[in-house]
């Protein structure tokens, strides 16, 4: 987890040069409104957001797809960088606000600064670590995340709406994610009413724009599982509405996209350069273009993705491979980035191979320790490792209703301290079952410890086969790509487990060696 954390992208020291610009602007300004946790169900919601689907009747909208880790700061890096969590080189988990580094990736704001305009950010202060501040003009940062926050966030934004000087704005409101941790999550009434008020507050942003002049786009960065949390690998938190109105925008619903894909279309809007690390594309069938406009797009992609490709390449230690530069948008897009992925591919799948052959080693080991140690005993010991799984599962999943994924992770502490519970609970359960069954106490002190220890043992080697497989798909820790979450969160769970059942099955194996004297 640690190294999750510390995790920086191949690109952190080769960042790809920004291009050419993708020629004149279709608007005059382009305010793009954030809203933090917004599942797209709720955003659909007419009774609950009618001002924000009152724009999508009027604008253009689909479906948005990101990819974990789906906590906040990955998700703002992905939608302004335009690349995903492996290579945008943001947190890519959320860091405190003193440890948060600014992107070294280029990024929307360096490109509409780069290009003249005047930037303005309005919401969270995270913001004021990630965006470089030298590509925004003007700002206010809050430290609040509730309602009275978003109040103060909409406040300060209007006059730069009214004064029409800035031609990107970017305005966060995360009233709905606050209600996601703290008020039940989307279950919740509570839940709801937030989002009805960022509506409103989404109308008082709408009626100082012209939308035969100005864009507004309004999206998401995550969603939030049932019970409230977001940050894995969860579908819910995995799809995000994306609506965007007004000048230069051809009304309609679309087939879905990618979170990748806002900044590259963004950046085209205002006639910036695409974002140099964007994985994504520009979204033209959703823009009223000029054939020239398509022409300087289509340039501008094929030189973006060349550029982009050479430097992954290159930091990951694959061979160069030529991608053809013609065809359209989308179909440069996609050929470059499919490119992009066997490289990725490659490298990993000779790194798996060697994992593989170090846990076919470890496997055999431990079927050679259970064949030599296994006698009369050993099958109700295998069941009392069953006992443990099934009644630790039991709690977990089915009455706490937790998900297998950090989005059920809320502190180290909480996290910690409900499996050192769960455990005792499941193991004070198989191990009672185990010394009833087998009438361990009879047997002596020495036996009973013996029988306890045994049974943490296979308890431990039944938790150790997704700590294998999950060193097989995604290494020991993460060096020059990020994990497949959903492994990783399930060897993170087992490993804590075994960290704790050990020391339990210490305790258990005193107090039965004390209960056997007691009985003899």
């Amino acid at each position: 987890m640690n190294a999750i954390f510390a995790y920086r992208s191949p690109l952190q020291h080769t960042p790809p040069a920004a291009g050419d610009t993708t020629g004149e602007a279709i608007t005059r300004r382009l305010v793009f409104v954030l809203v933090d946790a917004l599942r797209e169900d709720t955003s659909l919601k007419g009774e609950v957001m009618p001002n924000l689907n009152a724009l999508r009747q009027q604008g253009a909208w689909a479906t948005m797809h990101s990819r974990p880790p789906s906590f906040s700061e990955p998700g703002y890096t992905t939608l302004l960088v335009g690349a995903w969590p492996d290579i945008h080189d943001g947190p890519s988990l959320n860091l405190e606000y003193e440890e948060i580094y600014p992107w070294t990736q280029d990024n929307l704001f360096s490109a509409v600064h780069r290009a003249g305009m005047r930037t303005a950010v309005s919401g969270y202060y995270w913001f004021e670590k990630l965006i470089p501040q030298e590509a925004v003009d003007i700002a206010f940062y809050t430290p609040g995340e509730d309602r009275e926050a978003d109040r103060k966030v909409v406040d300060a934004a209007i006059p730069w709406l009214r004064d029409g000087d800035f031609q990107l704005i970017l305005i966060h409101l995360d009233q709905v994610d606050w209600a996601g941790h703290h008020e039940g999550g989307p279950r919740d009434p509570r839940w709801d009413a937030a989002a009805s008020r960022a509506d409103a507050l989404i109308g008082e942003i709408l009626a100082e724009l012209d939308l035969e002049r100005d864009t507004l786009f309004v999206c998401s960065d995550h969603g939030q599982i049932d019970r409230g949390g977001h940050g894995g690998q969860d579908a819910i938190t995995l799809i995000e509405p994306f609506i965007i109105a007004g000048a230069g925008i051809r009304p309609g619903a679309y087939a879905d996209v990618k979170m990748v894909d806002a900044a590259p279309t963004l950046a085209a809007i205002l006639g910036a350069n695409i974002p140099a690390s964007s994985q994504g594309q520009v979204l033209t069938e959703m823009l009223d273009l000029s054939p020239e406009k398509i022409a300087e797009i289509e340039q501008a992609t094929a030189n973006q993705q060349e550029q982009l490709l050479s430097a992954y390449q290159e930091a990951i230690g694959q061979p160069a491979i030529s991608v053809s530069s013609a065809g359209s948008v989308s179909t440069l897009a996609a050929n470059y980035q499919a490119t992009l992925e066997a490289a990725w591919t490659a490298r990993m799948r000779g790194e798996r191979v060697v994992r593989a052959a170090v846990a076919l080693v470890v496997l055999v080991l431990l079927a050679v320790l259970i064949y030599r140690t296994w006698n009369r005993d050993s099958g109700w010991l295998v069941g009392g490792a069953l006992i443990y799984l099934i009644l630790f599962n039991l709690r977990y999943a089915v009455i706490d209703g937790r998900t297998y994924s950090l989005s059920s992770v809320y502190s180290t502490t909480e996290i910690v301290s409900y499996c050192a519970i769960t455990a005792l609970g499941a193991m004070l359960a198989s191990w009672s079952a185990i010394v009833w069954r087998l009438k361990a106490l009879r047997r002596g002190s020495m036996q009973v410890s013996e029988l306890t220890l045994a049974l943490v043992g296979y308890v431990a080697l039944a938790l150790s086969l997704p700590v294998l497989w999950s060193y097989v798909l995604n290494g020991a820790v993460a060096v020059w790509t990020l994990p497949d979450f959903g492994t990783v969160f399930q060897a993170f769970m087992a490993l804590l487990q075994i960290l704790l059942i050990v020391p339990i099955g210490f305790v258990l194996a005193g107090l039965g060696a004390l209960a056997a004297r007691l009985v003899k």
